[in-house]
């Protein structure tokens, strides 16, 4: 795409203490869509209080979780789209209240990565109103009707329902409660129903309840995510 690749970058990525060759595998498929890559190390933390960026890759590890924070309190970059790179799901968990939005799995493969990004990068570009769900990892409790209590982690979000991912046998119609915290949205409970499932992926979708008044708080909250 030479045409997109002349044109000025509509958005820039911090590229945080990320190795050679990944660091050009991720500023390649970034820049396919527009997105600006910049390579920060020891001072990765102070730039991001400072500089606007519109995403962040963060290698999980030590003085991940100083990074994250110093994006997420900065005024400018408190909605910024978090990647975190190696890991699993439960471990981008210990970095909940950070709010990472996605992973890239190692060894970072060219083709997975530019996946990612593609399905990301409306995100990344603030083209909000057209990316109705937030790609955000969080643990949800699930207290189940058949009376199991079921541990998941969200994939995406959104006004209506959520994605998410777990071992347990889920089947389609299961209905229950489910429970989780969102950054700056407190704990959160509202009824739901499974609605579908992939075994494959273990991941299944759930519909909030059209009669919980309580998922309104949960459109509240990705309003001020996608206008912020």
């Amino acid at each position: 795409m030479p045409a997109l690749a002349n044109k000025k970058a509509a958005a820039r990525v911090a590229l945080v203490d990320i190795k050679q060759p990944f660091r050009n595998t991720l500023a390649e498929c970034f820049r396919q869509f527009g997105v600006e890559s910049v390579a920060l190390n020891g001072d990765a933390a102070e730039r991001l209080k400072k500089e606007k960026f519109e995403a962040c890759v963060v290698k999980l590890g030590p003085g991940a979780q100083e990074v994250m924070e110093s994006a997420r309190t900065s005024p400018s970059n408190s909605r910024i789209v978090l990647y975190a790179v190696g890991g699993s799901a439960q471990d981008a968990i210990r970095y909940s209240k950070c709010g990472i939005n996605a992973i890239f799995h190692e060894p970072l493969e060219r083709q997975a990565v530019l996946k990612l990004v593609r399905a990301t990068q409306m995100l990344v570009l603030h083209e909000m109103r057209r990316y109705v769900r937030i790609p955000v990892i969080t643990e949800i409790a699930f207290v189940a009707s058949d009376g199991r209590k079921i541990t998941a982690t969200s994939i995406e979000i959104s006004s209506g329902g959520m994605s998410l991912r777990s071992a347990d046998d889920i089947a389609i119609g299961l209905s229950g409660e489910i429970s989780f915290a969102l950054l700056t949205l407190p704990r959160i409970w509202v009824r739901c129903a499974v609605s579908w499932r992939n075994p494959v992926g273990k991941t299944f979708g759930i519909r909030f309840d059209n009669q919980d008044d309580r998922r309104f708080r949960i459109k509240e909250w990705i309003d001020a995510y996608l206008e912020g």
